[in-house]
């Protein structure tokens, strides 16, 4: 182990600080640019720093958890700075493609706005334990006063702890995917012991005493009391256990808003990787939209949806794997604009059949800036000009960067 003082130069995509020592790059946990820290270097890393000299940026972390939890790693940096710090990391990953842009805007999602999370669950010798991971760890911190979350997720902890005593194991975790629906809690369990008649009986027993609105445990749904429903447009739409849904409301409304700017008056729309209707269902409210996802049971909540629905355009779907079978530009000319929402893996097989099309307007919106830059990349090559962009933060205080962008051509 080495200790010395190190000047951070910059943040990582993780937000750890990066600075040069005397055996090369040093990843420094808690720092921030301009700063001067010291500790032991363990592997090309400090993962417990001494901030000698202090940025005029850096703030008292507000949540008690911070140091020792794993899901926020930004706490010790003022608003204005992450703000800034998401910006540039769009912005220079699409300049490391030859494109100069600039984010117009940050739409930074409140405190206790988390409305989707994953917590785990690990049976103890004294108990059980329920919580997020440390950084960079295997060991969890309970955080009963999580500034993230909403309310009602955090009210749902003993359900979790119970949930673990009944059907944890000694030598594994259970993942616990929570969502808050319009009827209340969504409780999806996975790694968990197999179900059986007693623990299926005890599991169902626990959702009516927490009055949770659905649970699942390892994919199979053991209660389902009332109707886990999310609201996409004027449309009720209840996902399958566990499915994607935008982290908070208000992120969800920013993006949302930005992709019906971005297609306008298109009157046909077509929304790639479209999950259960986020954009799709919304955007009928003037277009008619074909939706196509690779997951049967998300389009078959998105098609129940929209059927019941009132004052909608007509909405079709088709289940595709657009990794392998993208939309052909035959297939996409018969629309006026494309949304485009793909994983973090980008959408590059895709990318190229929209730029040989004669596709004008195209929104896309993203979860990974370099996946991002490289697809935006192929557009503009093939005519394309990116017109607005900005961040939706709806992971505060995390290196989680989402972003929407707008392209035109001709």
């Amino acid at each position: 182990m080495d200790q010395t003082e190190l000047t951070i130069e910059r943040l990582s995509l993780h937000a750890d600080g990066v600075a040069h020592g005397p055996a090369g790059t040093v990843h420094v946990a808690m720092a921030l640019p301009g700063e001067v820290a010291s500790g032991d270097i363990v592997e090309g890393r400090i993962a417990v720093p001494r901030i000698v000299t202090p940025s005029d940026r850096r703030v008292k972390a507000p949540c008690p958890h911070y140091r020792a939890c794993g899901g926020c790693v930004l706490q010790h940096a003022s608003d204005d700075f992450v703000a800034g710090w998401k910006a540039s990391v769009v912005e220079t990953a699409l300049a490391a493609r030859g494109i100069a842009a600039s984010v117009s805007r940050v739409e930074t999602s409140p405190l206790h706005s988390r409305r989707r999370a994953t917590l785990a669950g690990r049976r103890t010798k004294k108990g059980t334990l329920v919580g997020f991971h440390a950084r960079a760890s295997d060991t969890l911190v309970e955080v009963p006063d999580c500034l993230i979350l909403r309310p009602e997720l955090l009210a749902a902890l003993p359900a979790l702890h119970e949930a673990t005593a009944m059907g944890g194991s000694r030598k594994g975790e259970i993942a616990f995917a929570l969502t808050l629906s319009e009827a209340g809690i969504e409780m999806a369990a996975k790694g968990g012991k197999e179900i059986e008649p007693a623990l299926f009986t005890q599991l169902a027993d626990l959702a009516r005493r927490h009055d949770l609105a659905r649970l699942s445990w390892n994919d199979e749904t053991v209660a389902a009391r009332r109707p886990a429903q999310q609201s996409f447009g004027t449309a009720k739409v209840t996902p399958p256990p566990g499915a994607f849904l935008q982290a908070t409301a208000s992120g969800e409304a920013a993006l949302v808003d930005f992709v019906r700017g971005a297609v306008g008056k298109a009157a046909r729309v077509a929304d790639l990787f479209a999950g259960c209707g986020t954009f799709a269902l919304p955007l009928a409210a003037n277009a008619e939209v074909h939706a196509v996802e690779g997951d049967a049971t998300m389009l078959t909540a998105l098609d129940r949806g929209w059927r019941e629905a009132q004052g909608l355009k007509r909405v079709t779907h088709e289940v595709r794997d657009l990794f392998r079978r993208p939309l052909l530009p035959d297939e996409l000319d018969r629309h006026d604009a494309i949304v485009i929402d793909p994983p973090r893996a980008g959408a590059e097989a895709q990318v190229r059949e929209i730029c040989a099309s004669k596709t004008r307007t195209l929104a896309y919106v993203s979860c990974n800036p370099v996946t991002f830059a490289r697809d935006a990349q192929l557009l503009i090559a093939a005519g394309f000009a990116l017109r607005d962009l900005i961040v939706v933060d709806q992971f505060r205080w995390s290196a989680h960067v989402e972003l929407a962008a707008r392209f035109t051509r001709g």
